[in-house]
This record gives C-alpha cells, sequence and structure tokens, in this order.
C-alpha cells in the first residue's frame, strides 16, 4: 500500500506512513507549517505596530493628562502618572483667559481657504503640467519641484518684505512706502499659501496615472478643455482631492510662524499664536496651556480619524512611497 502511493504522489512528496498505519503527506507537513510561519510573523507585526501606536499616542496622552491637573500637582515632586483629582474646569478656564472663538474662527477661515484655493488651483496646474503639452513645462516643473527643496524659513523675510511694502495697499504709495502694507489684514494671512508647490505636485502625479485616451476622446466630441478638467478628469481622482484637502486645511489650520509675524492684533490672531497667552514671564500655566493645546489638536485628530482610509489611498495612488 505504502509503494502504491509513493508512486502515486508527486515526485517532490513523500509518503510516509503513522504509527496507526494511516498515510501522511509530506506536503501537509510544510503547508502547516509555513502557516505557523506565517502566523507568527503576523503577530509579531501588530505587536511592532501597536507598540509604535502607543508611542506616537504618548505625546497626545500625556497632553490629555496634563490638562486636567491642578497647577500645584503639576509642580509637585511626587506626581503620579493619573491624575490625583480631575480638574475639567480647566477648559473652561482657557476659553475665558484668552478669546479661542476669534482665534478658532480666523484659522478655520485661513484652513478653509487655502483648502479651497489649492483644490482649484493646484489641481489645474496638476492637470496642465501631467497631461498638457506646452513649451517650457519641463521647466515650469523642475522650478516647482526646486521651490519644494526649499525651506519655508529661508524665504520668510523676503515674503515679509514683500506684503509690508505691497503698492497702494495699507497706506502706502505706488512705490510701498509710507504705510503698513498688507501687515495685520486678511490678504497677508490668505495670498502667500493659497497654492503649495507640493499640492501642484502630488495633483501632476495622480493625473500622470489616468488615462489620456479619455481626454483624447472628449476632444474628438469637441469638449473643451475646462470642460474636461471638470466633468471628466477631476472626478478620476477623487481620493486625491481628500488627500490634498486634508494636507491644506491641517497646514493652515497649525499654521504658527507666518501668522505670528504678520498679524498683531488680537482679532487677528489664529489658535496657534493665542496659546502663546499661558507663557508669561512669572511662569507658564502648563495646565490651561495644555488644556488649550488640547482643544486646538482636536479638530484634526477627528479630520484624520474619519478620512483616514481615503487619505492613505490618496497617498498610495500618487505614487508616493
Amino acid at each position: 500500500m505504502t509503494e502504491a502511493l509513493s508512486r502515486l504522489a508527486p515526485a517532490s512528496e513523500t509518503v510516509e506512513v503513522s504509527g496507526t498505519g494511516a498515510p501522511v503527506l509530506a506536503g501537509t507537513r510544510r503547508s502547516s507549517s509555513t502557516r505557523r510561519r506565517r502566523t507568527t510573523r503576523r503577530v509579531l507585526l501588530w505587536l511592532a505596530l501597536v507598540v509604535i501606536a502607543l508611542v506616537m499616542a504618548a505625546p497626545f496622552l500625556w497632553m490629555f493628562l496634563t490638562a486636567v491637573r491642578s497647577q500645584q500637582e503639576l509642580y509637585s515632586a511626587d506626581m503620579t502618572f493619573w491624575p490625583q483629582q480631575w480638574h475639567w474646569e480647566n477648559f473652561a478656564t482657557a476659553l475665558d483667559t484668552a478669546p479661542f472663538l476669534i482665534y478658532a474662527r480666523n484659522s478655520f477661515t485661513i484652513a478653509l481657504v487655502h483648502c479651497l484655493s489649492n483644490l482649484v488651483l493646484g489641481s489645474m496646474c496638476g492637470y496642465a503640467l501631467a497631461k498638457l503639452r506646452f513649451r517650457g513645462s519641463t521647466i515650469v516643473f523642475a522650478f516647482i519641484l526646486a521651490s519644494m527643496m526649499i525651506p519655508f524659513y529661508a524665504i520668510v523675510i523676503p515674503e515679509f518684505l514683500m506684503v509690508r511694502y505691497v503698492p497702494l495697499a495699507g497706506g502706502n504709495d505706488l512705490f510701498g512706502q509710507g504705510g503698513s502694507g498688507w501687515i495685520d489684514t486678511w490678504p497677508a494671512l490668505l495670498v502667500p499659501a493659497l497654492v503649495s508647490p507640493f499640492n501642484i505636485f502630488l495633483f501632476r502625479q495622480f493625473f500622470v496615472g489616468t488615462p489620456t485616451e479619455l481626454i483624447e476622446a472628449a476632444r474628438i466630441d469637441g469638449a473643451g478643455e475646462v470642460r474636461i478638467f471638470a466633468r471628466i478628469m477631476a472626478p478620476l481622482i477623487r481620493p486625491g482631492m481628500l488627500t490634498v484637502a486634508l494636507l491644506a486645511f491641517e497646514a493652515g489650520w497649525n499654521n504658527f510662524l507666518w501668522p505670528l509675524i504678520v498679524t498683531t492684533s488680537t482679532e487677528m490672531r489664529v489658535i496657534q499664536v493665542g496659546l502663546s497667552v499661558f507663557r508669561q514671564e512669572a511662569g507658564t500655566q502648563f495646565n490651561l496651556l495644555m488644556a488649550g493645546t488640547t482643544m486646538a489638536a482636536v479638530p484634526m485628530i477627528i479630520l484624520f480619524a474619519f478620512f483616514q482610509r481615503h487619505f492613505v489611498n490618496g497617498m498610495v495612488a500618487s505614487g508616493i512611497k
């Protein structure tokens, strides 16, 4: 019986007879061993991801725990991990200490405008660079890539001077002298970041992956470029649209340095700059500072929690590894 099974089995497999006389194929043993190794690797991967997730979430957890402590407990030598008393009133105190509603309104306005402008202007630029053939397109794309490599801190002073000496704005004359330009105004907060080179690059990557045959067929049918872009190509990159929208909204909401430089009044301050009111010469009110920081971080956490799947899919579809 064993010899017959050996002849019927494939050449790569051998037949063994167990102690009970039942035939057992060696390939079955190898498959079960492979499954065990895969299960072990999967468990190790999940453990590693859980550890990384805990490490990434630790600062947010500590921020929240600091926000609900008392000032005396923060400076005590025997401070425990969990608060001895939960002071939820710190959030209300933080709202009363600074006009956070005004700061949040300004930050939301900036984030929304930059989100919409990057979607419209960035998608148009990306479509033109990916699908339209015109003289100098390679040079324009190279210039956009080069601008992505220059850090913002290297150009912040030239941008400030351009905003400060805008002709015929804020009391300036035709040569940009005599007034304050756009300082402490909405154009100073909105115009410099209406479109980002990185978002243009993202849109170009999305449009490169779309079929050019659809554009050619639409042109044969008599459709114009605006209609082809708005009705045919833009719906194909919805994951990319959502990805850029999240990135642009996050950049506008968390913007700190530029609003700090170009604004001087409370009515124009943003929420990230407004957190500085808790840092005083006598000391820093860390519990109120963390309470305000927690409230400032909640909107972005909620957005990414709801749209993280679309965000990841969009980044994968763009070809960025």
